[in-house]
């Protein structure tokens, strides 16, 4: 009788070794998976912050061109107005100086052909910094789903460490939340992408 009782204690033994064996293997794979996860939210929050920095620099260009232009066109205008006022008798060069000055003016508040007017700077610059705001919105979105994922593979490492699935369980779920906010912010999901911001 005790043989047979020591036979199935050791058959319990060996089939709770290899079950414990099976998850070891199947949270380590999730540990991998989380892991390759997390290594392209990294790649690709750097990659937005990067390309928030360049707009941020690209946008602060814009705006820096915009107001040289005010500059250069109050100083015109002034001088302009100071001119037709000096001027006690016109004659034809006074009126093509001014002529020249109010079409340099003009030139300065509008400029479609080189498309360096200020009012052209000004909508190049708003759409800059809109860029900019959402590649730096992505770089969050991205930030955040790392940290999901690393949350995700601590979990994950616990549950290896005590043998306890539903810490397995609970990884797998942020795992999957965490690739949920990479792909939003991968494809630039608006509402998770709101929800983010």
């Amino acid at each position: 009788m005790s043989e047979a009782v020591h036979e199935i204690a050791h058959d319990a033994t060996h089939e709770a070794a290899h079950s414990a064996k099976g998850e070891a293997k199947l949270i380590g794979l999730l540990i991998s998976i989380l892991a390759l996860f997390l290594a392209v939210s990294e790649m690709l929050g750097k990659s937005a912050q990067t390309h928030g920095l360049a707009l941020n620099i690209e946008a602060s260009d814009t705006w820096n061109f915009y107001q040289a232009k005010t500059i250069r066109q109050t100083v015109l205008r002034a001088t302009l107005d100071s001119a037709k006022l000096a001027a006690a008798t016109r004659g034809p060069e006074a009126d093509k100086q001014f002529s020249a000055w109010q079409a340099t003016i003009d030139r300065l508040e509008s400029d479609p052909a080189k498309n360096e007017g200020r009012k052209e700077l000004l909508e190049k610059a708003k759409d800059v910094e809109h860029h900019r705001d959402e590649a730096f919105a992505k770089y969050h979105a991205y930030e955040t789903s790392s940290l999901i994922i690393q949350l995700g593979i601590v979990l994950a490492s616990v549950a290896l460490l005590s043998s306890a699935m539903v810490f397995a369980y609970a990884a797998a779920v942020l795992g999957g939340v965490g690739l949920l906010v990479l792909l939003a912010a991968y494809t630039n999901f608006a509402p998770v992408m709101a929800l983010l911001h």
